[in-house]
């Protein structure tokens, strides 16, 4: 008779625990035990075996090693083949998240019309009936002969399947919903999830099958499921975007294969999700003109740089305490910001709210949008808008100084490319440039907060 016993495991980290606890004992994260029934047994587990070559287990010295011939799948979306480093690498086993209506689905099945038609793939629903799939592929005009449907959730069965069929490729939407009949805990519970990728980590990398796995995410926006599981793939990769807004962000947080610095934009519309070649161009469209409290800002994603426009508000408060909000911009940062203007250059927030918003969706996270934030700010403040025609980018110290940023002909050269007239750069970065003569752009040099809401004011 099967003996069972309640347990705790932490939804963060996989700790497994007699008895509930607030606090994970393991990674200090509260309110993520969840209660888990498992199944007390003298035999072992009826999972799928898996058994490696010797091939697999001997070792090799390094140099002895050949990676001539390693294989990348191109999409057919340059800005996922941008993301992924050059193309998804075969043998490999990826993670896509993202908040439900996003895209994820929709990208996968496009891309499955896009790779080599000579490649086999599999693509493995367990929240859709074939009819479903059948609909939006047809709604994306997807037309590929080697696409094979199969809907199902038991792993056994699906691990049966890749080891008969050896597919090129396999899509698992999404591993979630994958579960092992042997297990007596419920699908998309910690055990389950993290069980469900092992068998599939090992069938990709003992078969050299390419496997991209969709996963949930909590209300937090993290991947559901324990922490390790992001630990066991080769790659995750973020969808972030409004569902409200039609742009969406591709984004890297992990990448065995490539740069996790890299995005890719899209725009979703009637026929599925369209590369956006030209993001800066993008996220400018519908800019005012005039309007006090914008100013344009040169951010670097990777190695692209990317134009948008930092919209600053400052309004009298009826509160005690003045407001602060930041939208795609560090809080704490603002805060910051808003201490230096003060100390160092004489303008008041302490009576006012401030609002940052970063236009298109974007999360400026490098300190070079500092500058661009401290200009929108005080054109706010003062009601006075800034020069349509002028860029802006650097860092803000404690000091008021301006301090120098990277890649600074990069940013240069694409606001050249887009019109702007005079760009605003720290002075360190000035007297670093070959010949400010070559650049069809006024470049102005500036040492500290006050010379550079001086230089952007009109």
């Amino acid at each position: 008779m099967k003996k069972l016993k309640t347990v705790f495991i932490c939804s963060e980290c996989g700790y497994e625990s007699a008895k509930w606890n607030g606090i994970c004992p393991s990674c200090g994260q509260g309110n993520t035990m969840l209660e888990e029934v498992k199944e007390i047994s003298s035999a072992k587990s009826k999972s799928p075996e898996i058994k490696f070559t010797s091939d697999n287990i001997s070792q090799i010295k390094i140099n002895n090693i050949d990676i001539s011939s390693e294989v990348r799948y191109k999409t057919g979306f340059n800005e996922l083949d941008r993301v992924f480093g050059g193309g998804i690498v075969k043998g490999s086993i990826t993670l896509l998240g993202g908040t439900p209506g996003i895209g994820k689905s929709t990208l996968l099945l496009q891309i499955c019309n896009y790779l080599n038609k000579n490649l086999k793939i599999l693509y493995v629903s367990g929240e859709e009936s074939k009819r479903q799939i059948k609909m939006r592929a047809s709604r994306l005009n997807i037309n590929n002969e080697n696409l094979f449907i199969m809907t199902e959730t038991n792993i056994n069965l699906i691990s049966e399947e890749i080891k008969f069929t050896k597919p090129d490729m396999v899509i698992i939407d999404s591993v979630q919903t994958m579960n092992n009949t042997e297990s007596s805990s419920f699908p998309g519970s910690v055990s389950q999830v993290k069980e469900c990728t092992n068998i599939f980590l090992k069938l990709s990398k003992m078969l050299d099958i390419t496997i991209i796995m969709i996963g949930h995410v909590n209300k937090d926006g993290a991947i559901a499921g324990p922490k390790v599981l992001e630990h066991m793939v080769d790659a995750v990769l973020y969808f972030e975007g409004d569902n409200q807004n039609s742009y969406r962000i591709l984004r890297a947080v992990k990448n065995r294969h490539g740069s996790t610095n890299e995005i890719g934009v899209f725009e979703m519309n009637n026929e599925g999700l369209r590369e956006v070649e030209n993001p800066s161009a993008m996220m400018l469209s519908g800019k005012p003109n005039g309007v006090p409290g914008i100013c344009v800002v040169c951010t670097m994603e990777g190695s692209r740089p990317i134009l948008t426009e930092v919209q600053g508000l400052v309004t009298s408060t009826n509160f005690g305490n003045p407001r602060r909000m930041a939208t795609g911009f560090d809080y704490n940062r603002l805060a910051l910001i808003l201490a230096v203007l003060e100390k160092r250059a004489g303008y008041f927030f302490s009576s006012t709210d401030v609002y940052v918003n970063i236009v298109g969706g974007l999360k400026l996270e490098e300190p070079a949008a500092d500058l661009s934030v401290a200009i929108a700010l005080v054109s706010s403040l003062k009601d006075t808008s800034v020069n349509d025609e002028i860029i802006s980018f650097g860092e803000v110290g404690l000091a008021g100084e301006i301090r120098a940023v990277p890649n600074a002909e990069l940013r240069i050269k694409e606001a050249q490319k887009l019109g702007f007239k005079k760009c605003i750069i720290p002075y360190h970065n000035f007297k670093s440039l070959q010949n400010t003569k070559n650049y069809k752009i006024e470049i102005i040099g500036v040492k500290n907060i006050r010379e550079a809401v001086n230089s952007a004011l009109i």
